[in-house]
């Protein structure tokens, strides 16, 4: 069979298995729509947060972005992975005693104020949005290569099934759907980088390969220093070197890191096991699973950079493999000819400037891209960072199943983080918006009825989002990470470990947090992405990175209001103390 047809059984046979398990795990009452009644056991937890947390921007776009920035895209390794610790020591244990289905519930009941708690909504709200346009993004990608179809016909595809397994199965469906999303995506990543690794290396752990040498057939010699040598040779930084500031990669790894410990539908995991116990246990076991994957990430990082390099770079069109060819198709990947010579030069610069025009049939053979604007420097070659993982297999020359595999794991990643964003939005907006404030008398078959149309109203954006994106999958979320950095970590924080803050202060730290964060990334990348270079970044902090400015910001806030305003009251000064002595379950509550 062909890779089309590979990808319809394999990905159809996951789409099945998905929607049966959505059959199966239909949820009866909130408790079930929004914690999956509370039962969950740790194992299976850990696998459905590590599910949740291994988003597009995981297994898509991350090693995409180490492929093409080298150490410079260890960022996002030690971002997410340090911010998945925080929030398993700092976070988990203790919202998980406090005993909450939302953030915006702890917020609201912690500060006494339904005026947190709409704010909390509002941010809560925000970030799953910006998340979200990631993952139907990388949704959109994936559909448009393997089944031959536009971009945005995919992400139609793929709001077509999370709204089913969403919609009917609320956190219980989608916790069991996300148990089997992780296995189909780590077994997806795993495969093909242990077949590149015993073909590039001649060792079957892709993470040993990452420092070995390249067998004979590829010309001996460390992989690392190859790649170092072709960089230089192409006018790059070396690989193993990085080109930003190192004040701007602290700052986004540590935005990176507290929005990690700050996203919501993550943190409403860790609500649906048991006990207190099981949330430390399955946090334990979340972190296992994903550092399969991301132990790996850099070792297909820098297989897919060598095969690329080597067999594109100065070659002729007409020699080209098929992998680019058919990827050109989809205008994740293009040339044109600047010199006339045929041949494909890849150097440093932009390709093109602004946005790329598709023309098939015009110019060259095989051109399939022009642009209003060329640039002046001699690079020819246009890649999307998002194709990098998707496209591998095929570089490597890799069966026709494994190359279908990788698209069903991609859709795995996608689809299962989009389904918890989703809803942690129905339910802030059912459970903390409607029912907390609104109608407190609403029965329980209504409020899982609005749970269940905010979902659905929530998916109709989220695909308006991922078909006008505003940036590749990982950037995009790397913003998401930033508003949860600016907005949530440190009303969390303050909220467990310091019984002095009160309403005034949290709801003044979140507003100036997000307020700034959101500022900073619109006007650099909406209003002015002419002004957005270093020398014009507020001490030289990229857009990426500003969401720690904007937590510094809501610490201060926070802590100089809740100074100058009245302490909380008794009661809630003692549920603090509580909190930091987790002896108890915490039943799940909504009331």
């Amino acid at each position: 069979m062909d890779v089309q047809a590979w990808t319809y059984l394999i990905v159809g046979l996951t789409f099945a298995l998905y929607i049966g398990i959505a059959i199966w795990a239909k949820a009866g009452s909130t408790k079930e729509f929004y914690v999956a009644g509370a039962g969950v056991p740790p194992l299976a937890n850990g696998m459905a947060t590590a599910a949740d947390w291994m988003s597009a921007a995981s297994f898509i776009s991350m090693a995409g972005l180490i492929s093409f920035m080298g150490y410079d895209g260890s960022i996002y390794l030690m971002g997410w992975t340090g911010g998945y610790v925080l929030l398993a020591l700092l976070l988990a244990p203790y919202l998980r005693k406090f005993g909450k289905f939302t953030v915006p519930d702890f917020v609201g009941d912690r500060y006494y104020s339904n005026t947190a708690r709409t704010v909390a909504v509002i941010c809560a709200i925000f970030v799953s949005f910006t998340y979200v346009a990631g993952q139907m993004r990388g949704v959109g990608v994936v559909f448009s290569r393997f089944l031959e179809v536009p971009i945005n016909i995919g992400i139609l595809i793929g709001m077509g099934i999370v709204f089913f397994y969403a919609v009917l199965g609320g956190m219980k469906g989608i916790t069991y759907t996300q148990v089997a999303q992780y296995c189909v995506l780590i077994f997806a990543y795993m495969v093909p980088a242990i077949f590149i690794a015993i073909q590039i290396t001649g060792t079957p752990l892709p993470q040993q390969g990452f420092g070995s040498m390249l067998t004979p057939e590829y010309g001996g010699g460390y992989l690392l220093d190859k790649l170092d040598g072709l960089h230089r040779e192409l006018g790059f930084t070396a690989y193993t070197e990085g080109s930003k500031p190192m004040i701007d990669v602290f700052f986004i790894t540590f935005a990176l890191m507290v929005g990690t410990a700050g996203l919501p539908h993550v943190i409403v995991r860790f609500f649906t096991v048991p006990k207190v116990r099981d949330a430390r246990v399955s946090a334990g076991w979340a972190l296992v699973f994903i550092a399969l994957l991301y132990t790996t990430a850099p070792a297909v990082a820098a297989f897919a950079r060598y095969n690329l390099i080597t067999t594109v770079s100065n070659t002729q069109y007409i020699n080209l493999p098929s992998w680019f060819k058919t990827w050109e198709g989809t205008g994740l990947i293009a040339w044109v000819d600047k010199n006339d010579d045929g041949a494909v030069q890849y150097v440093k610069g932009k390709a093109f400037e602004g946005k790329p025009v598709f023309v098939k049939g015009k110019g060259a053979e095989g051109q399939r891209l022009i642009s209003n604007e060329l640039t002046n420097n001699r690079n020819e070659l246009y890649i999307d960072r998002d194709i990098m993982v998707l496209a591998n297999p095929e570089i490597a020359n890799l069966p026709a199943w494994v190359i279908a595999l990788v698209a069903a794991g991609g859709l795995a990643a996608a689809l299962s983080t989009a389904a918890g964003l989703l809803l942690v939005i129905s339910t802030s907006v059912a459970h903390d918006l409607i029912k907390k404030q609104f109608n407190p008398d609403l029965s329980e078959k209504a409020e899982v009825t609005i749970a269940r149309i905010s979902v659905a109203c929530a998916v109709l954006i989220a695909g308006y989002f991922g078909i006008n994106p505003p940036g590749f999958v990982a950037q995009v979320v790397a913003f998401a990470f930033g508003l949860a950095a600016s907005s949530f970590f440190p009303v969390i924080i303050m909220g467990i470990f310091y019984k002095r803050m009160n309403k005034e202060g949290a709801i003044a730290g979140m507003l100036s947090g997000i307020g700034f964060t959101a500022a900073y990334i619109i006007y650099f990348k909406f209003i002015n992405p002419a002004a957005n270079i270093s020398d014009n970044w507020l001490f030289g902090i990229s857009p990426e990175g500003i969401g720690t400015v904007g937590m510094i910001i809501n610490f201060i806030v926070s802590f100089i209001v809740a100074k100058i305003t009245p302490a909380p009251p008794e009661d809630i000064q003692e549920l603090v103390d509580s909190l930091r002595y987790p002896k108890g379950a915490g039943e799940a509550s909504m009331h």
